[in-house]
């Protein structure tokens, strides 16, 4: 990828934990802010973790992404291991629901937040907002963006989508459901059982490994492409070649739950999902058209993107 530019990198600035009220939750919504520590009009990536991780993980996306222009913003929600939930509590069959308010009540606060951040008063554009996630914070993007998840309590799908976020990043996420679930996954994760890509019209970037293993499925790797697959509008899929669920280590530096450890792989992601942030959220699009050029054919090593127009 020598031949995609690439914006040069600036030191950040990160701010933790950062708090916001949440009513009706007993445990506050802690929030960690990075920016870069130069620059103006800064767009905004609200970044959701996978489950039972937090706002500490995925350092290899986030500083990557700060230092090249965005203001990342990583909320911890109520499945992190951090906050400690307990078993039986009765929220649980709602975790799904929860991170979506979660994304939400970040960005009726981001200007409390941005004021937390020292020198980054004035300096955001919130007129440019994605959101993006890995493994179960893929669905919490997604659903900003318009896919409906069956809840197991109301037995509705609702639009739970945000006319605030103009695109998404979803990397390693979950398919359809129905027979495409293994006995585990249709028994104990209920927002996997009925998902509705068909709403879910927004653009964006699917990432998959193509040896994503997920023991949620019985389809094997090809599941995590169901969003690029089952969805309308201008999507991009990225396929990585002998990538697992973490995609060669996207959830944090040297972490133990990354078994295909892939710095260049790491870093293809870092690239390409940069190049389509600011294609998309109107930054800039050289980036993007050259990265489409590298990975358009069969030729390299590490992966393949394709894209449709709807």
């Amino acid at each position: 990828m020598d031949s995609v530019p690439v914006p040069v990198p600036v030191p950040v600035v990160s701010v933790k934990p950062l708090g916001l009220s949440v009513p009706g939750r007993r445990e506050e919504l802690r929030v960690r802010v990075s920016a870069p520590v130069t620059g103006r009009g800064l767009p905004v990536v609200v970044f959701a973790h996978g489950f039972g991780a937090s706002s500490e993980g995925y350092g290899p996306l986030a500083d990557y992404w700060a230092a090249r222009g965005f203001v990342v913003v990583q909320p911890t929600h109520l499945d992190a291991k951090t906050v400690g939930l307990a078993a039986d509590d009765p929220r649980r069959p709602g975790l799904w629901r929860y991170r979506v308010e979660d994304v939400r009540r970040v960005l009726e606060r981001l200007d409390v937040l941005v004021g937390q951040v020292p020198g980054l008063a004035g300096r955001v554009d919130q007129e440019r907002i994605a959101v993006a996630g890995h493994s179960f914070g893929g669905q919490t993007a997604g659903v900003l963006l318009g896919l409906r998840v069956l809840d197991p309590e109301t037995g509705r799908a609702e639009d739970l989508s945000d006319p605030r976020v103009r695109a998404g990043v979803l990397l390693a996420t979950a398919g359809r459901g129905g027979d495409a679930l293994t006995p585990f996954a249709a028994g104990n994760l209920p927002w996997l059982r009925g998902p509705e890509f068909a709403h879910m019209t927004a653009p964006a970037l699917v990432v998959a490994g193509d040896r994503d293993a997920s023991p949620l499925t019985v389809r094997g790797p090809e599941w995590t492409a169901d969003p690029y697959v089952l969805s309308p509008g201008e999507k991009s899929l990225l396929t990585l070649f002998g990538a697992e669920h973490f995609l060669g280590g996207i959830s944090g530096y040297e972490v133990a739950e990354t078994t295909d450890e892939n710095p260049a792989r790491v870093a293809l992601v870092q690239e390409v999902t940069t190049a389509y942030l600011r294609h998309v959220l109107g930054v800039g699009s050289q980036e993007w058209e050259a990265v489409r050029r590298a990975l358009g054919g069969e030729a390299h090593p590490l992966g393949r993107l394709v894209s449709k127009r709807g």
